[in-house]
């Protein structure tokens, strides 16, 4: 077993950092929306996307939808969704799958 988690510091580190920040944010409400733009950016990287483009992307097509969508028409608005435009995805070396 490796003597260090270097690997699992370097994932939360951005986390971390992140953290220290929603400290001073002015509300509880600021913080929580804080947490959820990172958390939709975090999954965003970890899915192969680029977080500015999928972001703008998701917030685009989000002022298109009714007062209260249905799950139906959020599914295609995450990020592990086929239908993200490819503009939104970083590029992948040759022979990698998705």
């Amino acid at each position: 077993m490796s003597i260090d988690n270097t690997v699992a510091e370097r994932a939360i580190k951005n986390f971390a950092v992140g953290r220290r920040n929603w400290l001073f944010s002015k509300s509880i409400k600021g913080a929580e929306t804080s947490a959820t733009v990172y958390s939709i950016t975090e999954t965003a990287i970890l899915n192969g996307l680029k977080p500015y483009n999928y972001l703008t992307y998701i917030l685009e097509k989000m002022k298109d939808l009714a007062p209260f969508p249905t799950k139906e028409d959020i599914l295609p608005l995450l990020p592990w969704s086929e239908t993200i435009p490819e503009n939104c995805r970083t590029k992948r070396p040759e022979g990698t799958s998705t």
